[in-house]
């Protein structure tokens, strides 16, 4: 597939997010109750976790019967069945949480096992309703074509939403191990989900841009002693996010500087932080906007070229926090490139991006190659971090086409 055709249609389904709009939900399907007391308004009750969870990680809790819409009018669905799910698996810290995500099967038959590939979403925002199981069902989900392209290959996608991405509590926002472990447990629950009739020992891969390049790498690297069993054959990683200190540098008062109050954001509700501490009247204001209200593209129109040094009491930027305690050991906590991914690896990345430097993603490919891993990595000239996602997907989807039929995987190192 060209690049170009698809990067206008896909700059088209970003604008459509414009239009968010909160999902109303329907009735949970599962046979567990959400936890007894209030729903908050902008949580539709399938998205409560239940007072218990079950004992495995990737056991799903409860499935829905859902939608996944390409326009923000709904005119368009994507041919697949769709299933909302929620499944348990592990925050950072090893305790058990309940995360939501849709599970898609196309309905493009297919001879032999179909493969599931867990597509790792890109940024969203920290909003319950920023939630991609809501945003697919709105068809305000930026990164719908990418997902219709897998679709589109006969494979089943998987979803997650992340840690507190629709579910109660901060989405704890490029915590690496909780964003590996829900996409892995998202795999475990597409294969159980009993409405989705899917191999429930087949082939998988892994597949991110973004923050969802982060996700794939984390879970590449997690899943030999994580997720052992899943038949991974492959992981896609576009511009990832590896080292944060680089890119948080590099978005705090540019364009993006809205993902660098994410970060804070996230990380501090997962290493249980308290940000408030640090802002202003008005850091404060901005900070629970982008929390509580603002989906991703609405938060780069309305906060462009956002310091953090006019959010601070000192007037100080936030980036020079991240050098020292207790900042410094949470964002080493992040740093991908640790550890061998025992699967063959796709990364892709624009020399042209204008949030996650180019320079990081040959960092982790350089890493990854030390440690003996098998590394293809391509450079791109498209201009811009959004823009790029699509030659991610054009290069991807072959690669992982080669890999689920077997062939052996290219390298670069």
């Amino acid at each position: 597939m060209r690049v170009l055709p698809r990067l206008a249609v896909v700059l088209l389904a970003a604008c459509s997010s414009w239009l968010v709009a909160a999902d109303a939900g329907a009735s949970p399907a599962g046979a567990t109750s959400p936890v007894p007391g209030a729903v908050l308004a902008d949580r539709p009750a399938f998205y409560e976790p239940p007072a218990s969870l079950p004992e495995r990680d990737g056991d799903v809790i409860r499935s829905q019967r859902a939608a996944f819409y390409l326009d923000s009018l709904k005119l368009v669905k994507a041919g697949a069945d769709v299933e909302r799910i929620m499944y348990r698996t592990t925050d950072h810290s090893g305790k058990p949480i309940a995360v939501t995500g849709t599970v898609l099967t196309p309905d493009k038959a297919r001879s032999g096992p179909r493969p599931i590939v867990a597509f790792a979403p890109g940024t969203q925002g920290l909003a319950d309703k920023c939630s991609p199981s809501r945003q697919m069902a709105e068809g305000t989900e930026y990164e719908a074509l990418p997902i219709k392209h897998l679709l589109d290959q006969g494979w089943a996608v998987v979803v997650p939403d992340y840690q507190g991405l629709g579910t109660p509590g901060v989405h704890t926002y490029m915590d690496r191990a909780a964003q590996g472990y829900a996409v892995l447990d998202s795999l475990r629950a597409a294969q159980r989900l009993q409405e989705a009739h899917l191999p429930d020992a087949g082939p998988v891969a892994l597949y991110g841009y973004s923050q969802g390049g982060g996700a794939s790498a984390a879970a590449a690297e997690l899943a030999p002693a994580y997720a052992p069993e899943l038949k991974i054959k492959g992981a896609v990683v576009g511009a990832p996010p590896a080292d944060l200190d680089k890119v948080a540098a590099n978005l705090d008062g540019s364009a993006y500087g809205a993902f660098f109050n994410y970060s804070l954001s996230g990380l501090g509700a997962a290493y249980g932080i308290d940000i408030d501490s640090y802002l202003t009247p008005h850091g404060k204001r901005v900070t629970r906007d982008l929390r509580d209200n603002q989906c991703t593209t609405q938060a780069i129109a309305k906060y462009p070229f956002l310091t953090s040094r006019s959010l601070t009491t000192d007037g100080r930027p936030l980036t020079e926090r991240l050098k020292n305690a207790p900042w410094k050991k949470i964002v080493d906590d992040q740093q991908l490139g640790t550890h061998r991914p025992d699967v063959p690896i796709l990364l892709s990345h624009s020399r042209l991006d204008d949030v996650v430097p180019h320079k990081v993603g040959e960092k982790l490919a350089a890493d990854w190659c030390r440690r003996g891993a098998a590394v293809k990595f391509t450079t791109n000239y498209v201009p811009g971090h959004i823009a790029a996602t699509a030659a991610t997907s054009s290069a991807g989807a072959p690669w992982l086409k080669d890999r689920f039929t077997g062939k052996t995987a290219p390298s670069t190192c």
